[in-house]
């Protein structure tokens, strides 16, 4: 599976940027709907941490507790997209951000590294003060 993020870039503290990430080659026999989808994010010198997550229909979502009541994970199935919507942006939320694939459905462990099989490239996101 390829993913491919875009819309990251500079932007003001208290911005409302959206993230999307376009999925592609899927193995035979599996669609996007054959995957959960979430997105991390990693600062330098740090580990990557859980941003969001939700299950194949979109149903389900989870956050960090960080970014709960900022941020906002959906995805379109018909056209293989997961997006983050990011509002009131701080300077903390400045990261690469990761879009992240998991073959099982629904994750049984949201916020773990090892669950997701497939990661994306990388956006930077730079909130300026």
């Amino acid at each position: 599976v390829q993913l491919q993020a875009s819309g990251g870039g500079l932007v003001q503290a208290g911005g409302s940027p959206m993230l999307s990430c376009t999925a592609s080659r899927f193995p035979s026999g599996l669609t996007f709907r054959s995957y959960a989808m979430g997105w991390f994010r990693q600062v330098p010198g740090k580990e990557r941490e859980f941003v969001a997550g939700i299950n194949w229909t979109g149903g389900t979502t989870l956050y960090a507790d960080s970014v709960k009541g900022r941020f906002a994970i959906s995805r379109d199935n018909a056209n293989g997209r997961v997006y983050l919507e990011m509002n009131d942006l701080k300077y903390e939320d400045t990261a690469v951000y990761y879009c992240v694939a998991d073959s099982t459905l629904v994750p049984s462990r949201w916020s773990g590294l090892d669950e997701y099989d497939y990661w994306g490239q990388g956006t930077q996101v730079t909130v300026s003060s």
